[in-house]
């Protein structure tokens, strides 16, 4: 199994002078569930290199199994700094792709068109599509075949009004996950706030929100284990 995970490459929360990027438990976590699986993973952004990752998510009150064991993996370390830049990759390339959040996506990511045909592709390969929490918003500027927008009936979640809210970001993001996803015909669903959520529809695989990330690489896999199963 080869997997793609795209990260941003934003660094700005909004005009806060505050810094942004990745959130490290939305990485780290999916990256063993798949990589213990035996994926192979590839790590991208927008611009190569390393991207940012969001001091907070460093804090000890959010730190797992899984961001420890990243932070002192030297080849995890090593493969975050050299991501490959998004316009080297190709979705036939992969068997699927994943999409950590943290508010970074929603400034670059969100509006990328590289990674509208990118998913596009995905789609149209029959090869699924997963984002947790704020990467949600990387399916908003992607349409089917007809030129609907590619969320409009499907039943998604992603980082809610109530948790954003929460964080006191209300008013510094470009838009709210939960609103855009519900504004493009989506079936926007959530838990209660922090909880696990993971929905299923289609292509896609969506999680609401941190705690989400590792149920949703879950989610992934056994797609792509059946899928291998099937064609055995």
């Amino acid at each position: 199994m080869r997997i793609l995970m795209v990260l941003t490459s934003h660094d700005r929360l909004g005009d806060t002078g505050e810094p942004t990027g990745f959130w490290l438990e939305e990485l780290a976590a999916p990256y063993y569930v798949l990589r213990d699986a035996g994926a192979v993973v590839t790590l991208a952004s927008p611009l190569g290199g390393q991207p940012p990752l969001d001091p907070k998510s460093s804090a000890p009150d959010f730190q797992t199994d899984a961001t420890r064991r990243f932070q002192a993996d030297p080849a995890a370390q090593e493969a975050l700094a050299a991501t490959l830049p998004l316009a080297q990759v190709r979705a036939d390339s992969f068997e699927a792709v994943f999409f950590p959040g943290g508010h970074g996506p929603l400034w670059d990511l969100a509006h990328d068109p590289t990674v509208r045909a990118l998913i596009e592709a995905f789609v149209a390969q029959g090869k699924p599509v997963a984002a947790v929490c704020h990467a949600s918003a990387v399916l908003q500027a992607a349409t089917t075949p007809a030129g609907e927008p590619l969320v409009a009936g499907r039943r998604v979640t992603g980082f809610s009004n109530s948790e954003e809210a929460a964080v006191g970001l209300t008013e510094v993001v470009p838009f709210l996950v939960e609103d855009r996803l519900k504004a493009l015909g989506g079936r926007y669903a959530a838990a209660a706030d922090w909880q696990p959520h993971v929905l299923e529809d289609g292509p896609l695989i969506t999680g609401q929100n941190p705690a989400s990330s590792d149920p949703a690489a879950r989610a992934l896999l056994e797609r792509l284990q059946a899928g291998m199963a099937a064609r055995a």
